[in-house]
């Protein structure tokens, strides 16, 4: 999809998208999801916004919360 924006507006969007750790797309996103649900306008079948970047780290089978050793042990 193509999107005209003024040079001044997009550049302002990617300082502010910088500035939050987003893309400049998913600036757009985030502003217009926003927008939508502030006019009561996004649809319920609108699904979140997919997180992006790297998957949280897994623990290693037999490491984790339940099977660190208990304190004075």
């Amino acid at each position: 999809m193509l999107l005209r924006l003024d040079p001044a507006v997009h550049d302002a969007l990617a300082r502010w998208a910088s500035d939050e750790l987003r893309s400049t797309n998913a600036q757009i996103e985030f502003l217009l999801r926003r927008a939508l649900a502030d006019a009561a306008r996004l649809p319920g079948s609108a699904g979140p916004i997919a997180r992006r970047g790297r998957p949280p780290r897994r623990p290693e089978p037999g490491q984790g919360p339940d099977t660190a050793p208990e304190a004075g042990a």
